[in-house]
């Protein structure tokens, strides 16, 4: 504002210390306010434009955007702001978290009863598979018997016991049929016997076989009985030896059938049982005849 005479301008360069000027430093109001003050302070008023133009602007602008951050931090009030700020960037953060696990969980649940209904759905169709299956129950049918041979001889059992032996010849004829339309059947069965009363003379095994749907099948067993003792328990053969011819022997054909059906594969399977139970008479006139056992038998 005065001038200063030459003199006066060398005395206070010669006092000024060698060291570099202080570069101005400017304040920046909190980013909430518009006005924005910069305020330099600690420079030297003699501070020539000289030095000020000499100094590095990259420094200058580094030291300038960190000297503006930390003096709005330094404000309270700008702090607070900042705080704020930072509090809703993480809250923000939370929100999309909790966001997420909540899907994943809406997404857990919603295969959790996908899966339940096809379980419910699969098992209701398989009921009724299952119950429609029932229906469509095997049909068996034992048509004849042939005895072909009956002999009666003395002899000895595995012991030694003398008494009398039996051996006997027959065959079964058996018709089998699959009424059903949407699955075929496995069929096994119990060995065929030959009972007088609780003695067993002969017997036979049926093999195993398979029939499609709305199938049947002609089954022929062979049941025979090879040197039975009988230890006098057959009073209808003591004159056996000597009038073969006038023989008349009641016997019971026992058995049961089983049918085994994979509905759908091994995951829904059903089972039938049919027990027989079948009269028939041993004629010694009639060795090598049919004899008719189509109304004779009982099934259960």
């Amino acid at each position: 504002m005065h001038a200063k005479s030459d003199s006066e301008v060398t005395s206070v360069d010669q006092s000024w210390p060698t060291r570099s000027p202080r570069r101005p430093l400017y304040y920046v109001q909190s980013p909430s306010n518009q006005d924005v003050e910069k305020m330099s302070y600690g420079s030297s008023p003699l501070a020539s434009p000289h030095h000020y133009y000499h100094s590095s602007p990259i420094h200058h602008s580094r030291e300038s955007s960190t000297s503006r951050f930390s003096v709005s931090l330094k404000n309270p009030r700008n702090l607070s702001s900042w705080k704020k700020l930072h509090q809703s960037q993480h809250d923000d953060d939370d929100d999309n978290d909790d966001d997420a696990d909540q899907g994943s969980g809406n997404n857990i649940r919603l295969y959790l009863c996908f899966f339940l209904l096809f379980v419910l759905f699969f098992a209701a169709f398989s009921l009724i598979l299952w119950g429609a299956s029932k229906s469509y129950g095997p049909k068996v049918l034992v048509k004849s018997i042939v005895f072909e041979n009956l002999n009666i001889q003395a002899g000895n059992d595995d012991t030694g016991v003398p008494t009398d032996m039996l051996s006997l010849n027959s065959t079964v004829r058996i018709l089998y049929r699959n009424p059903a339309t949407f699955f075929g059947v496995h069929v096994t069965a119990t060995p065929l016997e030959l009972h007088y009363y609780q003695l067993s003379l002969a017997s036979g095994q049926m093999k195993k076989f398979y029939v499609k749907r709305k199938r049947e099948r002609k089954v022929v067993v062979v049941v025979s009985g090879h040197q039975v003792p009988l230890y006098g328990g057959v009073s209808a053969l003591a004159v056996a030896r000597q009038q073969k011819k006038n023989v008349a022997l009641p016997l019971n054909l026992t058995f049961v059938v089983r049918s085994r059906a994979h509905i759908l594969g091994s995951l829904v399977r059903s089972k039938f049982y049919r027990r027989i139970r079948c009269s028939v008479t041993v004629h010694g006139n009639k060795l090598g005849k049919l004899n008719n056992l189509t109304h004779s038998c009982l099934y259960n």
